[in-house]
């Protein structure tokens, strides 16, 4: 019984990481679609937010390269991912991103959560 019970959350368990059908998130796919969407007013070059920051999303190279302060994506660690922080609103309101605007929607927020625990991969 308590095998069965081991198997059964350790199923459950791989589910919720990989999502209900098995597959894994896609940066092509699921988050440079989210990134363009929300991010790519202001972080595409000559844009306030690359100004300001260094920080575009014009290619995974880019966002994994970050802003001039250093990395915004810690593979496999959202809460040491400061682009995990600053959309989910885990930061002060001053700095949340997108500025002035609407958060994400939590379902964008928690794909992109996703996609940094499955290690931000060029997929």
């Amino acid at each position: 019984m308590l095998k069965t019970l081991v198997s059964a959350t350790a199923l459950v368990s791989v589910a919720l990481l990989q999502g209900c059908d098995g597959t894994s998130v896609s940066y092509t796919q699921d988050v440079q679609p989210i990134l363009s969407k929300h991010c790519s007013e202001c972080h595409l070059p000559g844009g306030q937010g690359e100004e300001a920051s260094g920080f575009l999303v014009d290619s995974y190279t880019s966002v994994l390269k970050g802003t001039k302060h250093g990395p915004v994506v810690v593979a496999g660690d959202p809460l040491s991912s400061s682009l995990y922080r600053l959309i989910s609103g885990r930061v002060d309101k001053s700095i949340q991103m997108p500025h002035s605007k609407e958060p994400l929607p939590v379902s964008e927020i928690e794909l992109i959560e996703k996609w940094i625990n499955e290690g931000a991969k060029d997929n």
